[in-house]
């Protein structure tokens, strides 16, 4: 059974989304090790420190990097385009006098 360009096209979009959000949670990491470090550099971290810092760093970075991915998804699947062609301009008629024009 053949795939059509749209599956495929959307299959790689996603392999691409969850790629992103993989990078995002070492990223997240990475930054929660890197913001503990810099608070220990001016005093001895407590735990509600640690664990305030650690769950806002990564959630903003999470948060962030997913939106932007969520994007990417949506661009790179061909939603994009659908959803565009439903704007286009369409001829209308008017009633009064028969005439096409077009409606941005």
């Amino acid at each position: 059974m053949a795939i059509s360009t749209d599956e495929a096209r959307t299959r790689r979009a996603r392999a691409g989304f969850w790629r992103l959000i993989v990078y995002l949670g070492i990223a997240g990491v990475a930054m929660v090790a890197a913001a503990l470090y810099y608070l220990s550099l001016y005093g001895p971290l407590t735990p509600t420190m640690v664990l305030t810092t650690s769950v806002g760093v990564f959630i903003s970075i999470l948060l962030g990097g997913g939106l932007m991915a969520a994007g990417f998804l949506s661009s790179n699947s061909g939603h994009d385009e659908r959803v565009a062609g439903a704007t286009s301009a369409q001829p209308v008629v008017d009633e009064h006098t028969n005439d096409e024009r077009n409606i941005a």
